[in-house]
Formats: C-alpha cells, sequence, structure tokens
C-alpha cells in the first residue's frame, strides 16, 4: 500500500449519495490527539487564491520568528506537497510515517456506518499531527472546500482570512454566492478575533457578516482588506496579489492578538522575498528544449486575460496555449478572452470532472495522459498553460517544477 492509498481509501469506498462525516473526522482527531490544537490557529476560505493566502500568512508568521505548520489543498506536484513546516513540504519518509500512523489511527475507529473520511480532511490532521510534532508555535489551515462542513471547522480558528467568493461550487455549497459565504464564514465560532476579508459583493458581504455576527456573538467583526499591511512590492503581481494581501493581513492580527511581536521590516522583505508561487503566473523551462512555459491556474475570462497580458509582456508573441477547464469552470470567459489564438484543450481523467460543453472548432484536443514533455516543447518556444490546479499540477510535473519550498523562514 502507498501512503496516498490511506488518504484516499474511505473516499475511494464511498457509497452513491454518501458524504463525508465531520463526526467520524472529529472521533479520528481525538484519537490522534489534536483536539484542541494547542496553538493558535488560522484558517483560509474562500473561492478562489486560498492557496496563495496561506502561503504569504505562512511567510509573514514565519518572518515573525515563529515555526509555521501549513496545509493547503490540493498538492502542487504530489500530496506531501499539501503538508509543510516553515515552507518546507514533508519528506517521503515524513509523509509515509504520517500515513502509517493515520492507518493505525482509523483501525482503532468503530467501522463507518455513513459517511468517509474525506481525503482533505485526513490531510488536514495530518498536516497538524506533523506541525505539533516539529514544535509549530501557529497552525495555517487552508479549507479544502467550503468552511463549517470541512474538517478546518474542528480546529476553532483565532484569525479567519477570507479571500474572493464567488460562484465555485454552486450546488454542492449552496445554490447563490450568498449563500456559498454563509457556509464558508461558519468556520468561525466565539473564539475567533479577526476575520480578514478580500472586497466582496454588497450580497457576499451581507451574507459574510451576518453569519460572522451569529456565530461570535461580535458586530463589526469583519475587515475588508483595501490596502496592504506590507509594502505591495514585497507582493506578487496579477490577480494573487489581493490574496497574498489577505494571507499578510490576517498573519499580522494572529501576532497582534497573541501579543506577539510583529516582524521588522527588514525581514518581513527578506522572507517575503524568497516567496515562490508555483502554477500562479510562474515561468518554467521545458527540461532540455527551449520552450518556456508561463503557467497559471486561471479559471474565467478574467484570469486568462491577465495570464495573456503578462506573457506579452515577456514575449513578443504566444505560439501556444494549453487550457484544461471543466464544465463548472468560466469556459465561455476563457474562449472570448483567447479569441484566435492556438489552443490545445487537455481533459483530465477524474469522474467528478465533466468535459462535455462545445469548444471551438480550431481547438486540438488531446486526453492529459498525451499531453508529455516532448509534446508540450512541440508547440513553440512560448507556451501559455492555463485551468483547474489538478491540470497546472501535471504541467508542473513536466516542467520538473520546484515545489518542495515555498518560502524560506530565517
Amino acid at each position: 500500500m502507498t501512503a496516498d492509498e490511506v488518504f484516499f481509501r474511505e473516499w475511494q469506498a464511498r457509497a452513491a449519495g454518501e458524504t463525508r462525516s465531520l463526526a467520524r473526522a472529529r472521533a479520528l482527531a481525538e484519537v490522534l490527539g489534536v483536539l484542541p490544537a494547542g496553538v493558535p490557529v488560522l484558517v483560509v476560505v474562500g473561492s478562489k487564491g486560498k492557496g496563495t493566502a496561506a502561503t504569504y500568512a505562512s511567510a509573514c508568521l514565519a518572518a515573525a520568528g515563529l515555526r509555521v505548520g501549513t496545509v493547503t489543498s490540493p498538492g502542487l506536484r504530489g500530496n506531501r506537497d499539501r503538508i509543510r513546516v516553515n515552507g518546507q513540504a514533508v519528506s517521503e519518509a515524513e509523509f509515509a510515517s504520517l500515513a502509517e500512523r493515520l492507518e493505525r489511527a482509523i483501525g482503532s475507529l468503530p467501522p463507518r456506518t455513513g459517511g468517509y473520511l474525506a481525503p482533505t480532511g485526513l490531510f488536514t490532521l495530518s498536516g497538524v499531527v506533523q506541525a505539533r510534532e516539529r514544535g509549530a508555535d501557529a497552525l495555517v489551515l487552508e479549507a479544502g472546500m467550503g468552511g463549517l462542513g470541512d474538517e478546518v471547522s474542528l480546529f476553532r480558528p483565532e484569525v479567519v482570512a477570507i479571500t474572493p467568493i464567488f460562484s465555485e461550487h454552486v450546488g454542492v455549497l449552496g445554490d447563490t454566492p450568498a449563500a456559498i459565504a454563509t457556509e464558508k464564514a461558519g468556520v468561525v465560532d466565539a473564539l475567533t478575533r479577526h476575520v480578514v476579508s478580500a472586497p466582496q459583493t454588497p450580497a457576499v458581504a451581507e451574507a459574510l457578516e451576518r453569519t460572522v455576527e451569529a456565530r461570535t456573538r461580535k458586530k463589526g467583526l469583519v475587515e475588508y482588506v483595501e490596502i496592504a499591511d506590507v509594502p505591495q512590492e514585497h507582493l506578487p503581481p496579477g490577480l494573487v496579489q489581493r490574496a497574498a494581501q489577505v494571507g499578510c493581513s490576517a498573519a499580522l492580527r494572529l501576532l497582534e492578538g497573541e501579543g506577539l511581536a510583529l516582524p521588522d521590516a527588514e525581514r518581513l522583505e527578506a522572507v517575503l522575498s524568497t516567496v515562490v508561487l508555483p502554477g500562479r503566473l510562474s515561468w518554467h523551462r521545458v527540461p532540455g528544449a527551449d520552450t518556456e512555459v508561463l503557467a497559471d491556474c486561471a479559471i474565467n475570462g478574467t484570469g486568462v486575460a491577465m495570464a495573456l497580458v503578462t506573457a506579452r509582456e515577456r514575449w513578443a508573441n504566444i505560439d501556444h496555449v494549453v487550457l484544461c477547464l471543466p464544465d463548472h469552470k468560466d469556459l465561455d470567459g476563457a474562449i472570448a478572452a483567447l479569441g484566435a489564438l492556438p489552443v490545445t484543450f487537455v481533459r483530465l481523467p477524474y469522474e467528478r470532472l465533466r468535459f462535455t460543453r462545445p469548444l471551438p472548432s480550431s481547438w486540438e484536443v488531446i486526453e492529459a495522459a498525451e499531453l508529455t514533455p516532448d509534446r508540450l516543447a512541440g508547440l513553440g518556444r512560448h507556451v501559455v498553460a492555463l485551468g483547474t490546479v489538478y491540470f497546472i499540477g501535471q504541467i508542473l510535473d513536466l516542467v520538473d517544477a520546484d515545489t518542495t519550498r515555498l518560502f524560506t523562514a530565517p
């Protein structure tokens, strides 16, 4: 059995209509001895940019001298990328050890009678185990999906960071963005001191504020980040900059709330200057070829347009675009933004993702397994890869990107 199998076993064996069980996850957390967390917790929720917010929050806390355990979702090139301490992914040996410990703990639970242990939740629990064993001073946990219904809700957060919320997961978390916001904001509780949010639409903002007040019994707790608490030159370009602002501001609120010293300007700059965001407007060379790839997890027309602007600032021309957008993403917006550019559309083999929408007749359509480094290099010297995070993870694998460290702690 591989380490990955332990995390996905119950999900893969789920019955039709069966849902994740937070009660079973809580029982497992008790067996693992991670409730309560024992250190301050910062939880990140939202529809887009959660990984960026979690990375920058972790980097800011590390700049203040804290050892930080971070859990993000999904992994970049592999699942051990989900679990980090001070920006460094766990080693293969550490990941295998976590899986063995998880296997024993799950084996001590009663047989499930309804509701499975979700993979994202098991990574969250394992990340907390790893952080505690490494003596972490704080935890940054990115919700896999949702808030109240996600396993991050098992860990009472002192601070909640909220990235932009829109109609992602309509019909799963709620029927409107406001309903989705209500579910995501449900992660707060009476322990929460600060809620730091990106600017939201009026309907989403009203839902956030109503939910936070109801669950915390505190008025005016939601703070919208309009101006970054750190210099803009230390933050990434493009649409992810707002998520980075939210992450940094949330980290500083956590430090203030715990009575800890904020990082001085020199140390903060030193750490933030080391942050890398693979798959967020990141540049890569195809091994053994002259092809350069701009990779970005753009899932709507605005994101696609921003990536194309970024590419044209560096290149005289774009030779080809490789795109992967399942049916529930903004395919129409992407088509409009791409215009007449040559496009290869890639379909992923996951059952949960549908690829049935009509595409422009000029586009080539291939399966994910057909995309190799040689094929990628054959598309030209300047290639833009866009789409869902699972696909961009494949691109990072093809170009052999280093995803083991997201920042360097002092």
